[in-house]
């Protein structure tokens, strides 16, 4: 393989006929408003903490645990949130 992250090989495979997504930095208000929806919505003890690379995505936190990433897109003049949740195998034996 060719070692692409999974951001270098989304861009890769872009069309070249549509405006390219844009992944900008998720500012601090609007880490803190993620906070409180998903508070509201999941669970009051959730956590955002926003990563020290300006081009990277916040992590979401229960306790000590990282449950996932949130990534902000800002496509055809829209802004969205995607909160990823990555779960292993071993963490289903748990259960």
């Amino acid at each position: 393989m060719f070692g692409y992250g999974p951001r270098e090989s989304a861009i890769q495979f872009q069309s070249s006929d549509r405006e390219t997504p844009v992944t900008p930095t998720i500012s601090p208000q609007e880490s803190d408003k993620l906070q409180a929806f998903l508070q509201k919505k999941l669970n009051p003890g959730i956590v955002v903490q926003r990563r020290q690379r300006a081009d990277e995505c916040a992590e979401i936190y229960l306790g000590q645990e990282c449950l996932g990433v949130v990534s902000k897109i800002v496509d055809e003049g829209e802004t969205s949130f995607s909160f990823e949740i990555t779960i292993l195998d071993i963490d289903l034996e748990e259960v």
